[in-house]
């Protein structure tokens, strides 16, 4: 019997909370952003480099299915989301090596955001990612209140890390500059 109150009042609470964040996410028109970082032990320049091989983000992004690279500027994705599958075009805003990457999606699901890089020791640094997004439907909604992209990026942080640990080095590297300088 106290293990089924207890369920019904954690249920209880879990739901008022959820519809809070379901009202706030309302209140923000739609967009939602997110920010999460991690620490690897490897140089910035490391980091970086392996950051934009962009196509080789599946290996460590759980719901990527395929990123190409278009040209210097655009990407397309493909990714499952909520289940579902969903595609869309990103062009890269800003780009200046060792310090960040800047993007925003000209096609399909609706996001934007930045990476930035920074030096805490020659042989370490912590990567820092800010994401803004749309959630679509009831399904993103609900996976968005319950904090499942923010989960999923700091998951995704922390295969890159174990990537580069495991490596030591990136595979390539494109240390090209777009935008501000």
């Amino acid at each position: 019997m106290l293990n089924r109150v207890v369920a019904v009042t954690a249920l209880a609470v879990g739901g008022m909370m959820l519809s809070k964040q379901l009202k706030k996410n309302r209140k923000s028109q739609g967009t939602s952003s997110i920010e999460e970082s991690c620490e690897i032990n490897v140089p910035v320049r490391t980091a970086y480099n392996q950051w934009t091989q962009f196509e080789e983000f599946p290996q460590f992004m759980e719901n990527v299915l395929e990123v190409r690279q278009l040209d210097d500027r655009h990407l397309h994705w493909r990714a499952t989301v909520a289940g579902e599958e969903k595609q869309w075009d990103a062009e890269i805003t800003e780009q200046v090596p060792d310090k960040r990457i800047a993007w925003r999606s000209v096609t399909g699901a609706r996001n934007g955001g930045v990476v930035s890089f920074h030096k805490l020791s020659d042989n370490a640094c912590r990567i820092m990612l800010q994401i803004e997004y749309e959630p679509e439907g009831t399904m993103e909604k609900l996976g968005d209140a319950m904090g499942a992209v923010r989960m999923q990026a700091r998951t995704s942080l922390q295969r890159f890390k174990e990537l580069l640990d495991q490596r030591g080095s990136e595979t390539g590297a494109w240390r090209g500059q777009i935008g501000q300088h």
